[in-house]
């Protein structure tokens, strides 16, 4: 079997909903990584690349026509560059890593351009065509922003609740507090800023152009955890047991990522060294419902595939989606919480959807890289009960 390894990542700083990347269309915001990707490595011919794979949860809007094929185009990569599209929701892009990093595996590539994007400021509302002719009544257009939409009627009830309600289930179930959450965000702020400030997110991003945005526009450097203490629960009232609000869940944004997935020979083509080695790959599913616990046995069943133990494992990058959700995952783990999203997390940073995957994943190789440290875990919990995990091996440990 062929290795793989991740050579480089780079995404844009994520936008706020509404906010400053809202006027770009997500096609140019994923051509603009995919550019930059092919600019930073020095020797590379882009006839060298094999394939692009980009990530997308929503595919409703403007990247509605498989936008990895739109941006390779708008990027003006070569025309007999293949691209296609992936939608796992949430884990879109650590999707497209996975299976980029299979055809590796196979010997079908040596250099794959993998990403995502997601506009959530730009989700169109839909109107779903009728059931019979000339409906007499109003008909209601729903928004593709987020969530479950145009329900199958045949679908468990329990299973179609809210990202929300069922975050406090799974809080419920697992007895994560109130106060454990908004401490959790809190951290997250405090370490994203930490890391702005710090140089270490510098390399890793490029502005989009057009935009005064040069870091993620979700990072609130001031809050506290009093602040946050204070805010109102959003899915159920506090007095009847709701923990869940704005502060300690991720925000709704705009962004896009991408990295370079190649053999070892395509450190001839792209003049770049490997980061890292793309050694356990693992996915799983459990009730829609708890889809915030799904990373557990992804990432168990990882480390399983790469042939290690969570005492192996020096750093973590498990994409925040909630508070609740982060703190069920590393209390199953049993693992340190300071290893866990170092450089800060998804309630901070923002969880555009489909390029939230390669986001974490870039990170993680940077990290280790940063720290020399040899083994880390890339995990993201999935809407409607998946989760996705990826083990990297730092090349230079």
């Amino acid at each position: 079997m062929t290795e793989a390894y991740i050579y480089d990542a780079v995404r844009t700083p994520f936008g706020r909903f509404g906010g400053a990347l809202a006027g770009t269309r997500p096609d140019d915001l994923a051509a603009l990584v995919l550019g930059e990707q092919v600019r930073r490595a020095p020797g590379l011919d882009p006839a060298a690349i094999d394939e692009v794979v980009l990530g997308n949860a929503n595919g409703a809007g403007e990247e509605n026509r498989n936008v990895a094929r739109m941006a390779t185009l708008l990027a003006g990569l070569p025309v007999e560059l293949p691209g296609t599209t992936v939608n796992r929701l949430c884990g879109s892009s650590l999707d497209a890593a996975i299976i980029a990093s299979r055809q590796i595996n196979a010997g079908e590539a040596d250099l794959m351009l993998v990403g995502g994007v997601e506009s959530m400021s730009r989700a169109p509302w839909v109107l779903p065509k009728t059931e019979k002719p000339y409906p007499a009544g109003d008909l209601t257009l729903a928004s593709t922003t987020l969530g479950w939409r145009l329900v199958n009627r045949r679908m468990e009830p329990e299973w179609t609740v809210s990202l929300g309600e069922a975050t406090e289930q799974l809080a419920e179930r697992h007895g994560i507090t109130r106060d454990r959450m908004d401490e959790f965000a809190f951290r997250s702020h405090q370490l994203t800023q930490q890391a702005w400030d710090e140089g270490f997110y510098g390399d890793l991003t490029v502005q989009v152009p057009g935009t005064e945005l040069t870091r993620d526009e979700s990072v609130r450097a001031s809050s506290t955890v009093e602040k946050l203490g204070g805010l109102r629960t959003v899915f159920r009232p506090a007095e009847e047991g709701g923990t869940v609000t704005a502060g300690n869940a991720s925000p709704l944004n705009d962004g896009a990522s991408a990295a370079l997935l190649g053999s070892g020979r395509a450190a001839e083509l792209t003049g770049l060294q490997p980061l890292a080695r793309i050694a356990g790959r693992g996915a799983a599913a459990n009730e829609p419902q708890f889809f915030g616990f799904a990373p557990v046995e992804a990432a168990n069943l990882a480390l399983r595939r790469a042939g290690i133990t969570w005492d192996d494992v020096a750093a973590v990058e498990l994409n925040e989606a909630f508070a609740a959700q982060s703190l069920a995952c590393v209390d199953a783990w049993g693992i340190d919480p300071g290893i866990v999203n170092r450089h800060g997390g998804a309630i901070a940073i923002g969880h555009p959807l489909g390029a939230s995957g390669t986001r974490i994943l870039g990170t993680l190789a940077k990290s280790l890289q940063a720290s020399g440290q040899r083994w880390g875990v890339a995990a993201i919990c999935i809407g409607v009960g998946q989760g996705l995990a990826v083990v990297l091996e730092n090349q230079n440990a």
